[in-house]
């Protein structure tokens, strides 16, 4: 669930705003994005990812984080570098490594395989036949 704005970091450019698929932002008198409407917040990480100064944090939560928690404080969220977490994992943004070379998902999918550790076989392309009726070369 969405905690934090950072008004030190952000850059008011509204993308979060605009991603939002629950319009949980409003915006205050300066420009920066509020959290109006956490309730409505999904957790879909979207304006986090979408941050391009990193200015936004989504706790991994199903609720509002309680009062005195570490998600709810912007200054150790900065300092352990929680701040900009969510989009280097998946690899968003300049000079990040893509996300995916970490993902360790195959071993779960091996395991139920039985192949516990091996990466399973990549599943082939279905063979597709052409559309009827556009001939020989898709004309």
């Amino acid at each position: 669930m969405i905690e934090v704005v950072s008004d030190s970091r952000c850059v008011r450019c509204d993308i979060c705003v605009k991603v939002c698929p629950t319009d949980v932002f409003d915006r205050d008198a300066d420009g920066l994005p509020v959290i109006a409407r956490q309730s409505d917040c999904q957790t879909c990480f979207s304006c986090e990812l979408y941050c391009p100064v990193d200015a936004l944090y989504v706790a991994p939560l199903s609720g509002p984080a309680p009062e005195g928690s570490p998600h709810r404080d912007e200054a150790a969220l900065a300092a352990s570098g929680a701040l900009g977490a969510y989009r280097a994992t998946v690899g968003w943004g300049g000079g990040r490594r893509p996300g995916s070379t970490r993902d360790a998902n195959y071993r779960f999918t091996a395991g139920m395989t039985g192949q516990p550790g091996a990466r399973p076989a990549p599943l082939p392309e279905p063979a597709l036949p052409p559309p009827a009726g556009l001939g020989e070369y898709g004309a």
